[in-house]
């Protein structure tokens, strides 16, 4: 009877080694697929898989495997890494959305669990700090991007359910249509805001910024044939800045250089017009003119227009979703919070 209690209790524990053994080769396998579908370089996924393992040996790790994995990631892509010709660089710029939308968890969620890993891990307060520098730009552009979307629908037409266009090289003069121009604007502004350190965490700049983002849109949007159909109609605004009312027609003319709407915008979504004048004139058109002079923009560099032509827009656009964000809505995220965090446009360093 005694061999057979002992018998019992060894299979008893080999079925639980075996269990583990399992259940560690199931998280192993997915979360090689989580690197292989970020693209993941040798060293930061080998250091990552270490550290979740000694963080598991000491630690309680609730909820998904997965997740916690994603974190030990997140820190292993911020480390140093060496390049060709300048040492060292911050990082192997893998974006935190992309780790997000492969891994299946919120930003919110991350946050939560990054501080306890924080904790456990007994990291130094500089990256405690980067942490939270990340959760309080995310809250920042939420915030934007709820006002943005208002304030747009107010410009311009309501962006119907549209098919997506397909810019190849055959159809890249298709007119752009309200959804593209909304996605545009917004990219536009968001790596705008991550070239200007010296207004980040400001609520008020950023609404500016953003502001002049839409007055740069609208602008070329009269100056384009093509896109004076996607303005809404009881928008006002072309009162105040001289047009008339059958500037819809397509004979119309506007003048040579867009109007400038800053004044009006901020009459009408509570800004401090001088500040958003400065902004503008300080701040976003020397941007603009960079990105004009590099090409990433293409059209009229001389007004800074032309970007929303059917010869011009597909490039602009593809060209502004290849750019690396310097600081945007969460350094170290495009984002399926809000609104799908901005079209997943939004990238997070």
């Amino acid at each position: 009877m005694l061999g057979e209690e002992e018998d019992g209790e060894s299979r008893a524990v080999g079925a639980a080694a075996f269990s583990v053994q399992a259940e560690e080769g199931d998280t192993r396998q997915r979360y090689e697929e989580l690197c292989s579908s970020l693209n993941m370089d040798g060293r930061a996924r080998c250091e990552a898989w270490l550290s979740y393992q000694n963080m598991k040996r000491n630690f309680t790790l609730e909820g998904n495997d997965l997740h916690w994995l994603a974190r030990a990631l997140y820190m292993a892509c911020r480390k140093a890494v060496p390049t060709v010709s300048k040492g060292t660089a911050e990082g192997n710029y893998v974006s935190l959305t992309r780790i997000l939308c492969c891994s299946e968890q919120s930003l919110i969620e991350f946050f939560n669990k990054m501080k306890k890993w924080e904790d456990m891990a007994n990291l130094p307060a500089q990256f405690r700090e980067r942490t939270e520098r990340i959760e309080r730009n995310f809250t920042i552009s939420a915030v934007i991007f709820k006002k943005y979307k208002p304030i747009f629908q107010g410009i311009f037409r309501y962006p119907q359910d549209q098919p997506r266009q397909q810019r190849g090289r055959k159809q890249r003069r298709q007119p752009c249509t309200v959804t593209e121009v909304l996605q545009f604007c917004w990219v536009l502004f968001v790596h705008a805001k991550g070239n200007f350190p010296m207004i980040s965490d400001d609520l008020v700049n950023y609404c500016h910024l953003l502001l002049c983002a839409l007055d740069l849109v609208y602008g070329n949007a009269l100056q384009c044939p093509n896109c004076k159909e996607l303005l809404n109609p009881n928008f006002k605004v072309f009162l105040i800045v001289g047009l008339t009312e059958d500037f819809h027609n397509k004979d119309y003319k506007v003048s040579s250089d867009p109007p400038c709407i800053i004044e009006k915008l901020c009459s009408l979504y509570y800004g401090l017009a001088l500040e958003a004048k400065g902004i503008k004139e300080h701040f976003w058109k020397p941007y603009i003119r960079k990105i004009f002079d590099k090409k990433l923009l293409k059209g009229k560099d001389e007004n800074l227009t032309g970007f929303l032509d059917p010869g011009s827009f597909g490039d602009s656009l593809a060209a502004l979703n290849l750019l690396p964000a310097q600081s945007v809505a969460v350094p170290g995220i495009a984002p399926t919070q809000v609104e799908d965090f901005a079209f997943s446009m939004v990238k997070l360093h």
